[in-house]
């Protein structure tokens, strides 16, 4: 029985200047994607994705579009997904969703490209119009958290929330300035090892994002969802999304509620999941999954080095079990 593997993407964050330039000049692949996005938006989103500038590139009208692209690209320039084993699921980070999508065969590639960039066009107005921010907290309980957000938002009668549950430990908040501000300052008290605020002015994952919600409800009922077989594990419910209607209605919740990335992982490896395969730029997921369960295997491929490993089977040749698993880990991809 061939080793289960699930596909992870990234979400926003994980942008920079330069990413996927190598992929384009080494895989006629990745370049198919690059250039079907340029065509598909009207603009040079590869060029941005290349050679910034990073203002630009963070901006998050084109970070989405951006991101989604270079994991496309980096998912088709590996070829062959099954060498490592079976691919039982895929999930995203929040953005990656909807990469997730792509992969499953539940959307076409220039529908989703199209779609996060009205995704993050709808996100900044909102975030302008109701303003506010997001904080990392390490070191303390859902529960701490969850009761220091009550604290925050009696004391402030503003909008502050649990935005993702990344990791045992780890958790990011959500909501208005003055509530965040709050937020903070309790959760320090509490004795939370860090707590850092973001750099991002888009309180995402919170009710600031309603607007946004409504606004890519819309788009969404335009949207052709074919029927796929591998399942999407959905960030609001940490499980698989199966009919269209559970995937737009998961596409709307998801702007305005909390990331479950805990649960997801938690059920793909309750499912026989053994590696986690993490593709596009960088590997913040494969860190966290580390956090999660110590014991999976985890790949990030996210490079033309990586993708190259990949293709040539040099780490997957051995019929999965305990020591191939570990030889996936001590090459260098985790």
């Amino acid at each position: 029985m061939p080793d289960k593997l699930a596909l992870v993407f990234p979400g926003q964050g994980s942008q920079y200047v330069g990413m996927g330039l190598d992929l384009y000049a080494q895989y006629s692949e990745a370049r198919s994607v690059f250039d079907e996005a340029d065509r598909t938006l009207g603009f040079g989103l590869s060029k941005l994705c290349f050679e910034g500038p990073e203002d630009e590139l963070n901006d998050t009208v084109n970070t989405q579009a951006a991101v989604l692209t270079v994991s496309v690209a980096t998912l088709q320039a590996m070829g062959n997904l099954h060498q490592a084993g079976q691919v039982s699921s895929v999930a995203g980070h929040s953005l990656g969703e909807y990469t997730a999508l792509v992969a499953a065969g539940r959307i076409s590639f220039a529908d989703a490209v199209r779609l996060v960039r009205e995704r993050g066009r709808l996100m900044k107005e909102a975030g302008e119009r109701r303003p506010g921010g997001m904080a990392a907290v390490l070191g303390l309980s859902e529960e701490a958290v969850a009761e220091a957000c009550q604290q925050a938002r009696d004391d402030t009668g503003t909008v502050i929330q649990i935005a993702n549950h990344n990791s045992p430990g780890q958790i990011v908040i959500s909501g208005e300035r003055s509530g965040l501000d709050r937020a903070v300052e309790l959760l320090r008290e509490q004795g939370a090892r860090r707590v850092v605020q973001l750099a991002v002015s888009i309180p995402s994952h919170s009710a600031l994002m309603e607007s946004a919600a409504e606004g890519l409800r819309g788009v969404l009922s335009r949207v052709v969802f074919p029927d796929a077989d591998t399942p999407v594990i959905g960030n609001v419910t940490g499980k698989p999304l199966v009919q269209r209607d559970e995937i737009r209605n998961e596409l709307v919740r998801q702007l305005v509620s909390p990331v479950q990335w805990v649960s997801s992982v938690r059920w793909m490896i309750d499912q026989g999941v053994k590696t986690f395969v993490e593709i596009g730029p960088k590997d913040t997921l494969i860190k966290l999954i580390k956090r999660i369960d110590g014991s999976v295997a985890r790949i990030s491929v996210n490079s033309v080095s990586a993708v190259d490993a990949w293709r040539s089977r040099a780490v997957h040749q051995r019929p999965a079990g305990e020591n191939s698993r570990q030889e996936v880990m001590d090459a260098g991809f985790d």
